[in-house]
């Protein structure tokens, strides 16, 4: 093989290249009329090592991670790699099942820093030395002529959609969803500013910034916050009926009702964007103090973002709802022992108080009236138990009839007040309950602390039931 034909013949056409992928494409397309490898020019594009061009193959990586395969390692290090058993390296990510061979070399800019890897994988028998060589010179003209044309292409808005949607769909809380979606939202639509509006519990609320706003932004939400319920129902509802619009503050041109707090605050250009459904759902604003026209894919984009992250946050309510539901006792709606495992572990010292209760003959009732009749009786001495409670405390039930309150208290004797309001409760309803209460010791573990609560309780039982007991220090 004469090596230096390949560079010749290869390079040749590299001056008349117009765009950076044009210049992968053509490098990839003479040297595989010289070389039976799959082929492929990987260059760094926002955060990933994006494919720009590749011969023909059972799977070509659209993207990967800047670090990831031997790709990733090389683009990473800077160093080019020579591996004549893709089986030995860990590094390999498997594109066909016949490869044996692969090198891979950094294409660089003129300042020597990487800005992406020509690789070439081979399935068969090869002299690594001299092609290793050979991509090193077609990778260095190939990265001056990237660099000559402006660098590595940019991120489509496709593609950083994309990327915008995966870290929605990834989020674990809502307010991680929203920044992501307000970054995706400025990002692609190049406008400065992004705001949610969302049903709430008494109507539309604008949602809570999710950075530092900038002074424009402040004034936007400022417009949006001093607006009633009624004005932003009347936005939501718009965006509903009419679906995604734009507008433009050109002079001459008064804007609709619905946008006048909008035009107020400086807005000159304003995308709306209907977010999930019309009952419970609301808008993206996306907008700029600058006269700008949004093309139509501009307005489709967001729409497409607008649903995405509604849907991230259906799914974020839902595992919200599971949790709480798996969380919870199923006949009275208190939470239960997994809950009360946590909350015990976190008590303070001489300032929580555990309140161990058990109803008093309960076992009879179910004996003499039936399972159905002790149900109904557990849920209505939660339900007064619950209310004799006061802000702030925690009752949990941890058995059939054995329930513990957890409450946060200045001394003992507010502890054993409170446990015999829980007992007057009890009477109204025609029951009896005994109470054991016990405050944690330093340094004392919290299932010592509710065996000591228990402890009492067996005591207040003994004693004659209906009663409260504190335990010994």
């Amino acid at each position: 093989m004469d090596h230096e034909r390949v560079v010749r013949d290869v390079t040749v056409r590299l001056p008349m290249a117009s765009t950076a992928a044009e210049a992968c494409r053509w490098t990839v397309t003479a040297l595989a009329r010289y070389v039976p490898a799959t082929i492929s020019v990987l260059l760094q594009v926002h955060d990933r090592l994006r494919c720009v061009a590749a011969t023909g193959a059972w799977q070509v990586f659209s993207a990967v991670g800047p670090k990831s395969g031997i790709v990733g390692r090389v683009y990473a290090s800077g160093e080019g790699a020579t591996v004549g058993d893709v089986t030995a390296d860990p590094d390999y990510l498997p594109l066909r099942p016949d490869v044996t061979a692969e090198i891979c070399v950094p294409v660089r800019d003129p300042a020597g820093r990487p800005i992406g890897v020509l690789d070439l994988q081979w399935s068969g028998p090869v002299e690594l030395g001299p092609w290793r060589e050979t991509a090193e010179r077609l990778a260095a003209r190939l990265g001056t002529r990237i660099a000559e044309l402006g660098g590595p292409p940019a991120e489509s808005r496709s593609e950083q959609l994309l990327r915008h949607a995966t870290a929605m769909t990834s989020a674990p809380t809502d307010w991680d969803l929203m920044t992501a979606a307000l970054t995706a939202a400025r990002e692609v639509s190049t406008l400065s500013t992004a705001v949610l509006v969302l049903a709430g519990r008494h109507g539309p609320r604008l949602g809570a910034p999710t950075g530092v706003p900038t002074e424009w932004e402040s004034r936007v939400r400022a417009a949006l916050a001093d607006a009633s319920t009624a004005q932003l129902d009347r936005l939501v509802a718009r965006a509903h009926r009419y679906g995604a619009a734009y507008t433009l503050g050109e002079a001459g041109c008064p804007p609709t009702e619905e946008h006048l707090a909008l035009a107020r605050a400086g807005v000159r250009t304003l995308v709306s964007v209907p977010v999930g459904p019309p009952e419970g759902g609301g808008v993206l604003l996306v907008a700029d103090e600058r006269l700008l026209r949004p093309d139509p894919t501009t307005v489709n984009l967001m729409e497409l973002l607008a649903g995405q992250a509604w849907a991230a946050l259906e799914r974020l309510r839902t595992l919200a709802q599971l949790r709480e539901q798996a969380s919870l006792d199923p006949l009275t709606g208190l939470r239960h022992t997994g809950t009360f495992g946590r909350r015990i572990a976190a008590a303070t010292p001489g300032r929580t108080a555990l309140l161990a209760i058990d109803v008093d003959g309960f076992k009879t009732v179910n004996d003499t009236y039936g399972h159905q009749a002790g149900d109904r009786l557990l849920v209505g001495l939660a339900r007064a138990l619950e209310a004799a409670l006061r802000h702030g405390d925690e009752l949990y039930r941890t058995g059939g009839d054995e329930f513990v309150a957890v409450i946060e208290v200045a001394h003992p004797d507010e502890a054993v007040r409170i446990a015999e309001r829980l007992t007057e409760a009890a009477r109204r309803t025609g029951r009896t309950i005994s109470v054991g209460v016990a405050l944690p010791r330093p340094g004392e573990l919290a299932d010592r602390t509710l065996h000591r609560a228990d402890q009492a309780l067996y005591a207040a039982k003994n004693r004659g039931r209906d009663r409260v007991q504190l335990s010994t220090p």
